[in-house]
């Protein structure tokens, strides 16, 4: 009998995101054939501590991501990387070392900051544990919207015009920080954190009395906030799957019932977007523009395994913009991103089959370096 792989699945975490991440989470679990991988539930609540949880309980609102929180906990615990074992190692509490799995691999479902940065990557790398998704450089640049417009912009990808505010600055002289966004975008325009996903922080501005308290709430999850151009335009996606050969799904289109494709939109309302999939009166040659510029950014920002790369489609001109690539996208039941896979012919649990085998491969080929230099 064929020894099943150990996995870890780590979700939760400090970010606005924990609630997403703890859906993700559950589906994933749920879909994961138990004949052939150990499942090891590894959790991060709010503050940063790490629980063991017991798989029954561990949703109290499955239904809805802004009640869900984790279930009864075995055991809270800090921890150091221990490469010679594959595990982290408690460095206080009762749990045992034995009761700290050891893993032949990890799915890292932590959505936002402090998992989807290169923060856990970096932790992972220094335990020598394979994971899922891309390593720290791809993590971090793809987190960081101001970098990676920057980057895709010298690659010659179109991106959504945009400024970015630091926090001191706009705080010690916001007159003349607003002056400028005004100098250069006309009303409406979006407000959002640099470093956020699934649409935390982000306002629609259209009038003067909305900028302030949009920022203000931007500036509630980053020191470091984008104000961008409103584009009338279609929101169209693809996914990435791979490492050194990337391949792209078809792609999708997101139709937002609200003002735009909100929080609310995406986890709360059953109704509050239609996911076309695939994109319907697409012209062809635009269709292969956006996957041919999906597998551009992926390899630009330097990302491997995974990632959702999200469009706009500019209603009038035509133009086409890249706005954000996610290297960890969601994986709950109305994710986009396992939808456009299985649209694409691969399904739910074979696509987590595919991440497991690409996080493996990529660990060997990094444990083939070498690390001692002989003259």
């Amino acid at each position: 009998m064929q020894k099943k792989i150990r996995v870890g699945l780590i979700f939760g975490g400090r970010s606005g995101e924990h609630e997403v991440s703890i859906a993700s989470a559950l589906s994933i679990f749920n879909a994961l054939d138990k004949s052939r991988y150990e499942v090891s539930l590894i959790a991060i609540d709010k503050e940063g501590r790490w629980l063991l949880p017991d798989p029954k309980p561990i949703l109290a609102q499955a239904s809805n991501p802004m009640a869900v929180k984790l279930g009864g906990s075995r055991e809270v615990f800090g921890v150091v990387p221990f490469p010679n074992t594959h595990a982290m190692v408690p460095l206080q509490g009762s749990a045992a070392h034995n009761e700290v799995p050891q893993l032949d691999v990890v799915l890292p479902i932590l959505h936002g900051t402090y998992g989807e940065d290169g923060t856990i990557q970096g932790l992972l790398e220094l335990a020598q544990i394979p994971y899922a998704g891309s390593g720290v450089l791809g993590s971090s640049v793809g987190m960081d919207k101001d970098v990676s417009r920057r980057l895709l912009k010298a690659a010659g990808i179109n991106t959504v015009p945009t400024i970015a505010l630091r926090k001191q600055k706009y705080l010690s002289q916001m007159d003349v920080e607003e002056r400028r966004l005004l100098a250069e975008f006309k009303f409406p325009f979006f407000v959002k954190p640099a470093n956020a996903g699934s649409s935390v922080g982000v306002h629609k501005v259209k009038t003067l009395d909305q900028l302030r308290p949009a920022l203000k709430d931007a500036f509630d999850f980053d020191v470091k906030v984008l104000v961008e151009k409103s584009v009338a335009a279609r929101e169209l996606e693809c996914a990435i799957l791979g490492n050194e050969n990337p391949r792209a799904s078809i792609v999708g289109e997101i139709v937002p019932r609200h003002e735009f494709y909100s929080y609310e939109a995406k986890y709360l309302d059953d109704n509050g977007a239609d996911l076309c999939i695939p994109a319907k009166d697409v012209p062809p040659e635009i269709l292969e523009k956006v996957r041919a510029q999906a597998i551009a950014a992926f390899q630009t920002l330097e990302c491997r395994g995974m990632a959702r790369v999200d469009f706009f489609l500019d209603k009038i001109t035509g133009e086409l913009f890249l706005n954000e690539i996610n290297t960890i996208p969601g994986f709950t039941k109305i994710s986009m991103y396992p939808k456009l896979w299985e649209a694409s012919g691969l399904k739910y649990s074979e696509l987590l089959d595919e991440l497991i085998r690409l996080a493996l491969e990529n660990a060997s080929d990094r444990k083939a370096l070498k690390t001692t230099y002989e003259v």
